[in-house]
């Protein structure tokens, strides 16, 4: 399994000859990312904030998308499958478990910015078990994975460092790929993650954007 981090929360996960676009965003988007997320097989969106969809780019590309109702609600516009928490997609031979999320909230949400459907996705290649939360916060389950990719940054939207290394030693996780890490409003504080991380004893890897890693 090949993941490649491009800004905010996207990831770019290639295994067994497919490629699965998850939380393709317009927050420090370039032109050069229409080449490569074009031939993505299938997309994956969580939630309908704007740092997971980038309407002007998803509107261009034929790729099949899946997500809530509240994203096809925002965006009419982009053909949708609509998926809602633990349903399954298949795909050859990768499971794609639908799985629950919780957005967090604070005041700036207000007018229009609540999430109400928020999901998260659990890619099975057979050999690894890749959790991608979405933006949530921390809450009971019984999820099991091998790697977790997560945002860290707080604020009342999402885990904190803290949350996220009991979140992440729940799930057995033998790594964790912090992110949502890429927007100046809301920065992430590094030294506490840092801490937490060791205090917890987490593996983690921090990818810089347009950034891989095989595993």
């Amino acid at each position: 399994m090949k993941i490649t981090k491009y800004p905010q929360s996207c990831l770019l996960i290639e295994t067994n000859n497919k490629k699965i676009l998850v939380d393709a965003g317009g927050l420090k988007y370039k032109e050069e990312y229409f080449d490569i997320w074009k031939q993505a097989d299938i997309i994956l969106l969580t939630h309908k904030h704007g740092d997971h969809v980038n309407y002007d780019v998803l509107k261009n590309i034929d790729v099949p998308i899946y997500s809530t109702l509240e994203v096809q609600n925002t965006y009419p516009e982009l053909k949708i499958n609509i998926i809602k928490e633990n349903d399954t997609i298949p795909l050859d031979n990768i499971n794609i478990e639908v799985v629950k999320a919780v957005h967090g909230y604070n005041p700036n949400l207000k007018n229009g910015g609540e999430v109400f459907e928020n999901v998260g996705y659990i890619i099975d290649d057979n050999k690894t078990r890749l959790y991608i939360t979405s933006d949530t916060i921390c809450f009971n389950n019984d999820y099991k994975a091998d790697i977790v990719a997560l945002p860290v940054t707080a604020y009342g939207l999402t885990m904190s460092s803290y949350e996220a290394s009991l979140f992440a030693k729940d799930l057995g996780a033998k790594l964790v790929l912090p992110i949502h890490m890429d927007n100046e409003k809301y920065p992430t504080n590094l030294e506490y993650m840092k801490k937490n991380f060791e205090t917890f004893d987490i593996n983690y890897k921090v990818l810089k954007i347009e950034e891989s890693l095989e595993v």
